[in-house]
């Protein structure tokens, strides 16, 4: 019997081997990620199961929320790290911080350095309410200060779903987009997944990310992807390689 309609993969198995994810939040008690070394190791051995096997684990920095300090947030990575080599995990694993754009950032990239992915690449969000007033400013002053904005999920905020030219302009400033997997199978629901893909149609995404904080987001990885083709979405996660720790 002929078969017209193809079983959707589920996300877990379209991991490929030897996966670098840049964006999650396994460190223990500095942010709504991992709460203790438990949570921290159950996550990682989950997600090594799924491919992966290089971390840049990235906790907020949001002023009045999550006031982490760069020497905080290494302080808890090598904490982290020796916890993991008792437990026979030796992975490449290194942290930066997913940051807020707001007058704190602002502040934080003119006056020091900041924690990136790679060289002078840093991981940024917005609120999920609305959009920086200043948000074209900061991006310049940002690239005018040597770096380049990596901005996570930017299928996730809702007040650009109407006005798909902002997405354009927010390239234009150099942003480089970084799609959250989870949003591909509707976690965070079915309009978010359908800018998933009208972005990942576009070519507009250029990484992934786990995105993972806790337990049912890794349950989600079983969950079946909503796309109906799958070549863009292999095509950006192969550029995660290029954040391959040496």
């Amino acid at each position: 019997m002929l078969t017209f309609f193809k079983s959707k993969p589920t996300l877990n198995t379209l991991i490929p081997d030897n996966h670098v994810d840049i964006h999650s939040h396994l460190l223990p008690g500095i942010d709504d990620g991992a709460k203790t070394f438990e949570d921290t190791l159950r996550l990682v051995q989950k997600l090594q199961s799924f491919g992966i096997t290089q971390f840049i684990t990235t906790p907020h920095i949001i002023q009045h929320v999550w006031d982490n300090t760069h020497e905080q947030i290494i302080a808890n990575k090598t904490v982290t790290l020796k916890e993991l080599e008792k437990n026979n995990i030796n992975i490449p694993f290194r942290a930066a911080a997913e940051y807020l754009m707001d007058e704190q950032f602002v502040r934080l990239f003119q006056s020091g350095e900041l924690l990136t992915l790679k060289d002078n690449y840093v991981l940024v969000e917005m609120s999920y309410i609305n959009p920086p007033i200043h948000l074209h400013n900061i991006l310049f002053d940002l690239r005018v200060a040597g770096y380049i904005p990596v901005l996570a999920h930017p299928e996730r905020y809702l007040f650009y779903h109407n006005n798909f030219d902002e997405y354009e302009k927010l390239k234009k400033s150099g942003c480089l987009f970084q799609l959250n997997l989870l949003s591909i199978t509707g976690y965070y629901g079915s309009s978010i997944a359908k800018i998933a893909e009208q972005l990942l149609k576009k070519g507009m995404y250029d990484f992934v990310g786990s995105d993972v904080h806790h337990n049912n987001h890794l349950n989600a990885f079983q969950q079946k992807v909503q796309l109906k083709d799958l070549s863009p979405l292999k095509e950006i996660i192969v550029n995660n390689q290029f954040f391959k720790i040496d």
